[in-house]
């Protein structure tokens, strides 16, 4: 395997640059192939063909370390490292994973799913080199986007300071997911839309060698900052080269010899195009950052006509409330397509608030408009909200802030893997004072339930958490809008009534199980909200059944079942306690692969579900 990987490298190494050409197009024509087949993340992947064939003619990714930041770019690193063959597996169940896995390649130097790590770890290896008194070359590639998070820009203050010679390769192409935002993204586009600095750019390339034109680069960067201002990367001791044109293989190889040996440490940009060689991609990268199955020649994506995304009901369901009521303001950490409220950021500008790739800043801001009367609705994915567990702990829950939190993602996504499963929320949220916890049942109860806690502010105070799937269900959006009303989100729902044996199950899987509670005349509690709990239900279950089975799509350890066997454990009072066991997510990290695969993977599918409960109450001795 290592041999088959290492002439591959040495083959783009002895490739002319017209064959570099051919073989950036091959590549192009397998990542949409296999996309359109599996899913993945393609725009971001397009954009970066020639950049990673340029890079790996000059550093050895087997002798060098290169830390590939998120993943969202780095398809290519994998078709060049052994994965060609295994890369029409990618994101399926035991296929390779969609983002870099140490456990899945040696050349993985660094695992990522989430932005703006890759600068932190890259200093970190960089000293362990140096402790190891061992030589190689240490290089970043990073994306403009998630140059914006926290963590990279505390990572590159302190490169000076570690003594650090590594090579960041910023790859500028204007975009996260959604349209970057903030000052440093408008620095960046404004370099690169700079008419004045493109032209001049062109005329010394075009009018000496390519050796000339980079040894002039003091020329390019004096007319940076003349068109710019200050460099934001010399200011913090780097040394900024570029920008180079990300699509051009022979001026990217010049620009990475120039900067391979450098004694400093430094920033090279290099323009991309996200989607580039695919016109739908280029057309719309937001769109084909992260997709689903899809027709390869027409672009458009395989979806029941008659189905909708939680994300897409979330987002109307929300526009339509502020359209009666001026206090409710939307925030999102660069992810107003996937949170679906792309709608209303057109209809309320003012009101909607996207501050790139800072959770811990976005939660922060909403506390800020809380003590001033308004009504922040925090949309993000349940695995990008525990980068701010501080902010939600010191600034909104210490303060019984009014935050609604709306939860996307919670529970198993998919074919993300688990840099993406939102399977810890529960469990982390549920040890913070003031905090509430909501688990809608379905799509209709979603709306109702954000419908009930915004239009009755006064009743609903304190942190308010919303969690719900990465799921579609049928159903029309209208119908749905149509139906609203106003429900009591901290009560239960019995969804069928039996005897002996009860479960309770937490949000959106209750109604899976409905078929097996009815062959078996299990009681079916739907469980809409973790914390607080509905302890008169509660109570009642505990006093009619003799076993309790509690089930969540989240984290066993700290989760809704720990919290109901602490109740039924703390009541003195009830002599002949029922049997409590706890159905959830081992402790352990799941794996990537359809979510329905993974559901069964872990036990949670209902004949998995319906099979644990008849084995347990057998040995238990109750005849079910």
């Amino acid at each position: 395997m290592a041999k088959m990987e290492e002439n591959l490298i040495q083959k783009i190494r002895e490739m002319s640059y017209e064959e570099l050409e051919k073989f950036a197009d091959e590549i192009r024509r397998y990542m949409i192939e296999v996309t359109s087949a599996n899913g993945g993340h393609l725009a971001s992947n397009l954009g970066t063909v020639e950049l990673t064939l340029a890079l790996y003619r000059i550093f050895d990714p087997y002798k060098d370390y290169i830390i590939w930041d998120t993943g969202h770019q780095a398809y290519t690193h994998k078709l060049l490292t052994g994965r060609w063959n295994e890369f029409k597996t990618l994101r399926t169940y035991g296929g390779i994973s969609g983002f870099t896995n140490i456990f899945e390649s040696p050349v993985d130097r660094f695992g990522a799913g989430h932005v703006g790590t890759s600068i932190s770890a890259a200093l970190g290896i960089e000293k362990a080199l140096k402790l190891k008194g061992e030589k190689a070359n240490v290089v970043v590639v990073i994306g403009d986007g998630a140059l914006t998070s926290g963590q990279a820009l505390e990572a590159l203050n302190q490169v000076k300071a570690q003594h650090s010679k590594i090579k960041i390769i910023l790859n500028s192409n204007g975009m996260s997911i959604s349209k970057n935002v903030g000052g440093l993204s408008m620095l960046l586009e404004s370099l690169r839309t700079s008419k004045i600095y493109v032209t001049i750019k062109e005329r010394i390339k075009h009018g000496m060698s390519e050796n000339v034109e980079f040894e002039l680069r003091k020329i390019r960067e004096a007319l940076k900052v003349a068109l710019v201002g200050e460099d934001f990367f010399e200011s913090l001791g780097l040394k900024h080269f570029g920008p180079v044109d990300g699509h051009d293989i022979k001026s990217l190889e010049e620009a990475f010899k120039q900067i391979k040996d450098y004694p400093y440490p430094t920033v090279l940009t290099v323009f991309t195009i996200k989607g580039k060689g695919y016109p739908h991609s280029e057309e719309n990268p937001t769109k084909y950052h992260g997709v689903e199955k899809f027709d390869p020649d027409s672009g458009v994506f395989e979806k029941p006509q008659a189905a909708y995304s939680y994300s897409e009901l979330f987002g109307k369901i929300l526009t339509k409330i502020a359209e009666k009521d001026d206090k409710i303001i939307a925030l999102t950490a660069a992810m107003p397509d996937g949170t679906g409220l792309t709608q209303f950021a057109k209809q309320f500008p003012e009101r909607f608030i996207d501050l790139g790739i800072t959770e811990q800043s976005v939660v922060t801001y909403a506390g800020g408009l809380a003590t001033m009367g308004y009504k922040p609705v925090v949309a993000i994915y349940s695995t990008f909200l525990q980068r701010a567990y501080d902010q939600i702990i010191h600034d909104i829950a210490l303060q019984n802030l009014n935050v609604i939190f709306a939860i996307d993602r919670a529970g198993l996504v998919g074919t993300d893997g688990p840099t993406h499963h939102g399977v810890f929320d529960i469990a982390y949220l549920r040890p913070i004072p003031n905090v509430k916890i909501l688990t809608p049942l379905s799509g209709q109860d979603l709306a109702n339930t954000l419908y009930t806690i915004l239009t009755n502010s006064s009743e609903y105070t304190g942190p308010i958490a919303i969690r719900y799937p990465r799921d579609t269900e049928f159903g029309n959006l209208d119908e749905i809008c149509g139906k609203i009303e106003k429900i009591n989100p901290f009560s239960w729902q019995i969804l069928n009534e039996g005897k002996d044996i009860a479960l309770l199950v937490v949000g959106t899987l209750a109604e899976k199980y409905l078929e097996i509670s009815k062959r078996n005349n299990w009681t079916l509690i739907g469980v809409r909200s973790v914390k607080p709990l509905d302890e008169q239900l509660l109570r009642h279950i505990i006093s009619t059944h003799s076993h309790i089975f509690t089930v969540e799509e989240g984290s066993l350890s700290g989760g809704f079942g720990e919290s109901v066997s602490k109740y039924l454990n703390c009541q003195a009072e009830i002599s002949n306690k029922p049997y409590i066991y706890n159905i959830g997510i081992p402790d352990e990290f799941i794996t990537h692969g359809p979510r329905g695969k993974l559901l069964e993977l872990v036990g949670l599918d209902s004949s998995s579900v319906e099979r644990r409960v008849r084995e347990i109450t057998k040995v238990k001795g109750v005849i079910v």
